[in-house]
């Protein structure tokens, strides 16, 4: 549980330091680690040339996975069930709205893929596919219309492309420090925007 005062100075530095202590952590099931698979994630936003918020969408996804590190912000629930909401909750107060939408909705965006791509479920890990059925399959026509009216929908999907890419043993990305100078200023220009 933190003790730190989380604020536009020191939440960059917070997180880097839970993918330092954390990172190593098995991703469920999955043939990398919870920063492999994470820092996978930013590196394939990158190379789709994805603006800076996207990045940081791809590199945060799953920080909710972390939630106990919050201390106030961790769910009564374990850290892996409702992770999406819970790693949004964790990231609002420094972010702006595009990339906690996408985290929040990073995994109904897979339930969305499911329903509306043809050839998404085949593209699913073993891991992923079995977590699809835990977490409400495929979405249905009124679960597809109510995710297709957020503003930050196609955000969302792209993200989960990411996030469902980022699972290659032995992929040399990136390190979290590498990231930290884009995310502080994306921190800077969202609280800066809010006065």
């Amino acid at each position: 549980m933190t003790t730190t005062v989380l604020d536009r100075t020191t939440i960059v530095p917070f997180l880097a330091d839970i993918f330092e202590r954390r990172g190593a952590e098995d991703y469920l099931g999955e043939p990398v680690t919870m920063a492999e698979h994470m820092l996978q994630g930013a590196w394939f936003a990158e190379r789709d040339k994805a603006n800076d918020d996207l990045i940081a969408a791809a590199l945060l996804h799953d920080i909710g996975h972390f939630t106990s590190e919050f201390g106030a912000y961790s769910p009564e629930d374990t850290e892996d069930r409702h992770h999406d909401d819970a790693g949004a909750a964790i990231l609002a107060p420094f972010f702006p709205p595009v990339i906690t939408e996408c985290v929040r909705l990073h995994v109904a965006a897979k339930r969305y893929l499911c329903a509306t791509d043809p050839h998404y479920h085949a593209k699913l890990s073993p891991a992923s596919a079995h977590s699809l059925e835990l977490q409400g399959g495929p979405m249905n026509e009124t679960e597809v219309a109510a995710f297709e009216a957020n503003p930050f929908f196609r955000d969302a999907v792209q993200v989960r492309r990411w996030d469902e890419a980022g699972k290659v043993a032995g992929l040399k990305t990136r390190m979290f420090r590498d990231y930290a100078p884009l995310l502080q200023g994306v921190v800077d220009r969202h609280l800066g925007s809010r006065g």
